[in-house]
């Protein structure tokens, strides 16, 4: 379980997290909601030891990671999509994804089980990553973060931009993967994804925690989303 308890980060002088704390179980979606500026990237980033916090603790199954340097976060099991994607552009597929194996030393098996889920990926392993569609690039992004064989995994976005069928695909990951004990926080906007996927929905509101839902119930009409988001 990733527990983050009152944590405050920002940039420089500059905060953005104000005693912020989240829950995510192994097995459940968390989606994490809120408008530009609101502090979920920077919440992300904070997991992932790019962003320093100030106050507060972050925690995987008891151990702290808010101590860590960010290049140690990935070992312990936190696999992290940025928005963006950041790919190796120039590097083929299989070596982004070779480059996801070595973080935690796996080996051909783990390879194997993350092209079964991305199939189009086999068929593109000699392919330059910056050469892929987005939504090929999306899954490649993805996929790289699986071969650390994550207990948690971050995304941020990651529907961005996608046509519906890409859309579908990450959909049908997020469950898979849901389904093998991963505990994700995904970070989105569009709130059809949000339902679809969701087992609760955290929404951020100037840095902080403002309200955690169940998302079963929940429909675009819920007050929350205009109220935390503006939809």
């Amino acid at each position: 379980m990733l527990e983050i308890s009152q944590i405050d980060a920002g940039y420089g002088k500059i905060g953005v997290l104000h005693g912020l704390s989240l829950t995510a179980a192994p097995g459940q979606v968390t989606c994490v909601m809120g408008r530009n500026g609101a502090g979920k990237t920077t919440m992300l980033r904070a997991i992932m030891g790019q962003v320093k916090t100030t106050a507060g603790t972050i925690a995987l199954n008891g151990t702290p990671l808010n101590t860590l340097p960010a290049h140690e976060v990935p070992r312990h099991g936190i696999g992290y999509v940025p928005q963006g994607r950041r790919l190796f552009a120039e590097l083929t597929v299989a070596q982004n994804i070779e480059i996801g194996l070595m973080t935690r030393h796996k080996g051909p098996e783990t390879r194997d089980y993350v092209l079964s889920l991305f199939p189009r990926l086999r068929e593109r392993l000699t392919q330059r990553a910056s050469t892929l569609s987005g939504g090929e690039q999306q899954m490649l992004a993805i996929a790289r973060a699986l071969c650390l064989e994550p207990a948690v995994l971050l995304l941020d976005e990651p529907t961005e931009g996608l046509q519906p069928s890409m859309i579908a695909l990450i959909r049908d990951t997020v469950t898979t993967l849901k389904a093998t004990g991963v505990a994700i926080i995904l970070v989105e906007q569009r709130v059809d994804a949000v339902l679809s996927m969701a087992d609760q929905v955290a929404f951020v509101a100037h840095g902080t925690l403002a309200e955690t839902l169940p998302a079963k119930g929940l429909t675009k009409s819920a007050p929350q989303f205009q109220a935390y988001v503006g939809v």
